[in-house]
């Protein structure tokens, strides 16, 4: 395959993973106006927030195991189907004005069929990128998740403010649409591999056998998909609710943000590629993390006109270790376990949102947003004396 088909093919592959992000991710969007305009509360709204993300962890091992056996594009397919009908459906039902509970079935739905695309992208890497190239090929992969977080930030809050959140919901429709059509179009599935060029393991081979390696790499993304998680679904809110900002603003500065995290994620993959290395980056990016959130908590308790600049170099921080850690699980896994290797790690982050979602919106609510930044800040700490190192087998 030549080198322009594999990077169209990867591009084609990151739209179908932004109709994950749009699908699980795009309801936080509008806390904000179903707090305002719904009388719902922000631990209420944080819950329904999270109700795509459960649906997403359910099925997105058994999506993985599907990956591993059948390939890339006809569970692609299927998966972005269900995505579809979910997301359709979310939007009917707030149409008709139907009750909460309704419209957060409709999203499960849309959660459910949401995990293969994530998956999907190690076998792509993996099995049609040289070594040397990996690592930035899956920054460039792992954009998907600060684009598809900024189409939404750029979208929904300001679609709900004018048009209500039926209009806004209608967002994701169209980001899976697009992405399915680039999975029709776009996707082949590699070759049918033997063997893992990282660790030679057969794809019958149980590489979690194989030592601590992927427990270790699994745990520290989980503590660093806390503060991410806070960036992603509470910033806006921050923004609109706490420093009163206009959708419109707040929908741009976040979109900025999370266009600048997506280079990030690019630039973090170049560097290991030239360093060698997946998991010394990863410490670096957990010390940042940590230290700009902590600042970002200062700057907001003392009220200092420069916290969402703080805010920008935190969120950027705090999402550009996730290429990392899937380049090293990919190339660790091999092409026979990659899909259910990355299937376990991003339940194992999904599982870690979905828990913190609710308990971040309870603390904002109980003691505001620089002790929930402050406590955020807690968890990459701890991550950087866990950051295993490469590819060793313990």
């Amino acid at each position: 395959m030549t080198p322009r088909r594999r990077w169209t093919m990867l591009c084609c592959a990151l739209v179908a993973a932004m109709t994950t992000t749009c699908a699980v991710s795009g309801v936080a969007y509008l806390i904000p106006a179903l707090h305002t305009q719904h009388g719902v509360s922000l631990s209420q709204a944080s819950i329904l927030a999270t109700i795509p993300t459960i649906g997403l962890m359910l099925l997105i091992i058994p999506w993985g195991a599907l990956l591993d056996r059948f390939g890339e594009r006809r569970v692609l397919i299927i998966s972005l189907l269900i995505t579809l009908a979910g997301t359709c459906a979310a939007a009917t039902v707030s149409a008709l004005d139907a009750p909460y509970w309704v419209l957060g079935a409709a999203l499960f739905v849309g959660g459910l069929g949401a995990g293969a695309a994530n998956g999907a992208s190690g076998r792509i890497v993996v099995g049609w990128f040289p070594a040397r190239q990996r690592g930035t090929a899956m920054g460039v992969r792992q954009m998907a998740q600060p684009l598809g977080i900024a189409v939404c930030a750029l979208t929904m809050p300001l679609i709900a403010a004018h048009s209500g959140v039926t209009a806004a919901l209608l967002v994701p429709v169209a980001v899976t649409v697009i992405g399915l059509l680039a999975c029709v179009v776009g996707i082949v599935d590699p070759p049918a591999a033997t063997s893992s060029s990282a660790t030679g393991s057969t794809a019958a081979d149980n590489p979690y056998r194989a030592g601590g390696f992927l427990a270790r790499v699994h745990g520290v993304s989980v503590l660093l998909v806390i503060p991410q998680s806070m960036m992603w679904t509470f910033v806006p809110t921050w923004l609109i609710v706490a420093h009163h900002w206009a959708p419109a603003a707040a929908g741009a500065l976040v979109t900025i943000t999370q266009i600048v995290g997506a280079v990030g994620r690019i630039v973090a993959g170049r560097v290991s590629d030239i360093w060698g290395s997946r998991m010394r980056p990863i410490r670096v990016i957990a010390v940042a993390a940590a230290m700009s959130t902590a600042v970002l908590a200062l700057t907001d308790w003392l009220h200092s006109p420069i916290a969402p600049v703080v805010m920008v170099l935190a969120t950027v921080a705090s999402v550009a270790d996730n290429g990392l850690a899937f380049t090293a699980i990919a190339e660790f896994a091999g092409p026979g376990w990659s899909g259910r290797g990355l299937a376990i790690q991003n339940t194992a982050q999904y599982l870690a949102t979905a828990a913190s979602t609710p308990v971040l919106g309870a603390i904002i609510g109980a003691a505001g947003f620089p002790i929930a930044f402050a406590l955020t800040a807690i968890t990459p700490l701890i991550a950087v004396p866990l950051v295993p190192r490469d590819a060793q087998r313990d």
